[in-house]
């Protein structure tokens, strides 16, 4: 899977080449299909492993000791450097997430890849309005919101901005929903 983001972030989704992918990987092409059904569901593994990859990352360097709000706004900086740190595992995601199909052409990839994530800022927006930070609101409508603007913000800044400072960007995002959230 990591061959195929390098590949995919170098050639882009239509110029994706299974036997460079294996090339890079140092197996066989034979190998791959052992795994894999097809180049579907190998872009579909490699889609949901490395947004597993890319979660995890971010919530291992939170401190969750802090206060909720405190944490809100660390995850929105961890997530806008990924523009600059992992450009291509968010490149490749984006491939994926724009080009892998069903025959009827609705994309393969949906919202439920997205359920463990809106799972844990479910909680971490319950633990805030436990610990008294944030009001009470609808926490699942909340983390579909979140996510959204993570992924925009991500997707805004990745599109080559270099004048724009992704922890000004991050900074100012965190306002607008902590605005929203925080208890007055």
């Amino acid at each position: 899977m990591t061959a195929a983001v390098e590949e995919l972030a170098d050639c882009g989704y239509d110029g994706l080449s299974l036997t460079r992918i294996a090339e890079r990987a140092g197996v066989s092409k034979g190998l791959l299909w052992h795994y894999f059904a097809d180049k579907d569901d190998l872009m579909e593994s490699t889609a949901k492993a490395t947004m597993t990859t890319i979660r995890d990352r971010i919530a291992n360097s939170l401190d969750l000791t802090e206060p909720v709000p405190d944490i809100i706004r660390a995850a929105l900086r961890r997530a806008a450097a990924l523009t600059v740190t992992h450009r291509g595992e968010l490149t490749a995601l984006n491939h994926i997430a724009h080009n892998l199909r069903h025959p009827d052409g609705t994309p393969r990839l949906t919202p439920d890849a997205y359920e463990e994530t809106y799972q844990a800022q479910e909680s971490l927006f319950r633990r805030g309005q436990a610990e008294g930070t944030l009001r009470d609101f609808d926490t699942r409508v909340m983390a579909i919101t979140y996510q959204g603007a993570i992924d925009m913000m991500i997707g805004y800044l990745g599109t080559n901005r270099p004048h724009i400072d992704p922890d000004d960007y991050a900074d100012k995002l965190a306002d607008i929903l902590l605005t929203g959230i925080q208890r007055s």
